[in-house]
């Protein structure tokens, strides 16, 4: 028996930071949402516990302890094996929640191999803010460190997604000991959208608190913003997560792969992906 389990991008389409804990933990309030553009797990069964990475981004990603896909299995508390093959898509570092979304990949796939259910949800939790988040991937709106999650709003049928990274990674400690003010307002609650415009209208409204501090540690997210925000059809430009991956807000999806086209012609160096929402059935 070979499980697949896919790991889809996590974009914060909304980031609100609304306080810090006396422990240093930061408070959020965010509107999350998945792409069909992600890394892939296949898991079979084995006497050992391994892990392997393929894929053109798997340079530099562990295969040991320090990866979060065995530390993900680690939850389970058995002595059972699984051969892990990490095939990775996502760059690293890049506030998409590519680590983070292969744990809870592996999470949903060894609970399958295994015939397990699922760790704690505290366990999980310790695993990163965004692991809980990426265990359920669809519109989700995901609060305090982490652990509140709710269901997020009815996104519009028709709309495209364009991911944008350059190529830099930006540390997500760095940022948030860079910003300035750490209790911001909340986000009101998401509405429903009849169209990607209406959408776009609203969360223009919104913020990502932590844009500004990772614009100063990494200049270069302004002219990622910039240059998505100047492809025809854009209906809103913003950075995700601690970035440095920034995305835009199209009324289609071929207008994404238009403008998807349009930068990485311009730029061969970016990692430049054209995506549609993504939800788990």
């Amino acid at each position: 028996m070979t499980v697949e389990a896919f790991a889809p991008a996590k974009i914060n389409l909304t980031l609100h930071v609304t306080g810090q804990r006396a422990d240093g933990y930061h408070l959020l309030d965010s509107l999350v949402i998945f792409v069909d553009a992600g890394d892939r797990l296949r898991l079979s069964p084995a006497d050992d516990l391994t892990l392997r990475v393929t894929g053109p981004r798997a340079e530099g990603v562990p295969c040991d302890g320090r990866n979060l896909v065995l530390k993900a299995a680690m939850l389970f508390g058995c002595e059972r094996g699984a051969a892990i093959t990490l095939d990775k898509h996502l760059p690293a570092a890049a506030g998409i929640g590519g680590g983070s979304s292969d744990a809870a990949a592996a999470l949903r796939g060894l609970a399958e191999l295994w015939n397990l259910p699922l760790p704690d949800p505290a366990a999980v939790l310790s695993l990163g803010a965004d692991v809980p988040v990426c265990l359920r991937p669809r519109a989700l709106r995901m609060q305090g460190v982490g652990e509140t999650i709710t269901e997020g709003p009815r996104l519009p049928e028709r709309m495209g997604l364009l991911l944008v990274n350059p190529g830099v990674e930006v540390s997500t400690p760095a940022v948030f000991k860079a910003l300035t003010c750490k209790t911001n307002a909340p986000m009101p609650h998401p509405p429903g959208w009849s169209s990607a415009a209406v959408m776009a209208h609203w969360l223009a409204e919104q913020r990502n608190d932590l844009e500004t501090p990772a614009r100063r540690q990494a200049p270069v997210i302004r002219e990622v913003l910039d240059v998505i925000a100047a492809t025809e059809g854009c209906l809103l430009s913003r950075m995700s997560g601690s970035g440095a991956t920034c995305f835009g807000i199209y009324d289609s999806r071929d207008e994404a792969e238009d403008a998807a086209r349009l930068i990485a012609a311009g730029a061969p160096q970016w990692w430049v992906q054209a995506a549609s929402p993504y939800s788990a059935a």
